[in-house]
């Protein structure tokens, strides 16, 4: 497990606000925080060095590309080999509908978030590309309703000493 780096107010605030929108300017990030550009501009590459920021990502609508499903796809593989798990963990990234993959502890050993075009699409996925595979010994299918977004994620609050 990593080591968690000291975080002051200042490194805090940044980390609020570009989870906020990452495309956030060092000027206005300076503008809301109070303090001058450079420092953020310091701030920023200190937070990537040591790990804390690890890069930014574009955010899609899956449903304005075509994938208007999307389900939670709880898999259990036998048995749970290293051998298998690398091949299979592999297969799973790579299928386009993929939008996540966690390892987990209990009854399923993974779980999927996919996205697709309808149910035929859905029940294709399941069938041809998990089902189908020897090591897939159950999957359960769970349709997602609706998703929000939540965060930002700061370190835990240290507790004050009384």
């Amino acid at each position: 497990m990593a080591d968690s780096v000291a975080l002051d107010p200042i490194d805090l605030q940044i980390l609020r606000l570009l989870q906020n929108d990452a495309r956030t300017t060092y000027r206005d990030l300076a503008a809301e925080i109070g303090v001058a550009a450079s420092t953020c501009l310091d701030r920023v590459a200190r937070l990537r060095r040591s790990g804390v920021i690890l890069g930014h990502r574009l955010a899609l609508d899956p449903a304005r590309l075509g994938r208007g499903l999307q389900a939670l796809l709880s898999v259990q593989v036998r048995p749970h080999r290293r051998e298998l798990i690398g091949p299979f963990v592999e297969r799973i990234r790579a299928l386009p509908e993929s939008l996540a993959l966690f390892h987990l502890t209990g009854p399923d050993d993974y779980l999927v978030h996919v996205a697709v075009t309808d149910m035929a699409d859905l029940q294709r996925l399941v069938i041809d590309e998990f089902t189908s595979q020897r090591e897939v010994a159950r999957v359960e299918t769970r349709l997602i309703f609706q998703q929000w977004e939540c965060g930002p994620l700061l370190p835990p609050a240290t507790p004050t000493g009384g």
